[in-house]
């Protein structure tokens, strides 16, 4: 299942519905804008844990999965702390939307 809403002027989002199970859902998000380069939309998958009322990014971007941190430098150049920071852009994100939303779409 997947969900289609506009942010705004221009800017529109799609949530699907990777994986569902008693404990946890699998979510795949991404902005859907079509006068975007794809390497500039925004996209992750993120984990939702149901008894903990939690969310996690598990991907962004493509990249794989994320670590909980790394050592730096490393081959990749990832931040030490990259898996807080798209955590943190995934609230923020939300919190944009909603108080942004104006048409939301779901298709089976």
């Amino acid at each position: 299942m997947s969900y289609e809403f506009s942010v705004g002027v221009g800017l529109s989002y799609e949530i699907r519905i990777v994986e569902s199970a008693r404990y946890t859902s699998t979510l795949s998000i991404k902005q859907t804008t079509k006068d975007m380069p794809s390497y500039l939309t925004p996209s992750m998958t993120v984990r939702l844990y149901h008894d903990a009322r939690m969310a996690e990014v598990i991907n962004s971007q493509n990249t794989g999965a994320l670590e909980p941190s790394y050592e730096y430098p490393n081959l990749k150049m990832r931040q030490r702390n990259e898996k807080h920071m798209v955590n943190i852009f995934l609230a923020e994100w939300l919190n944009f939307c909603l108080q942004h939303s104006s048409n939301v779409t779901s298709e089976a």
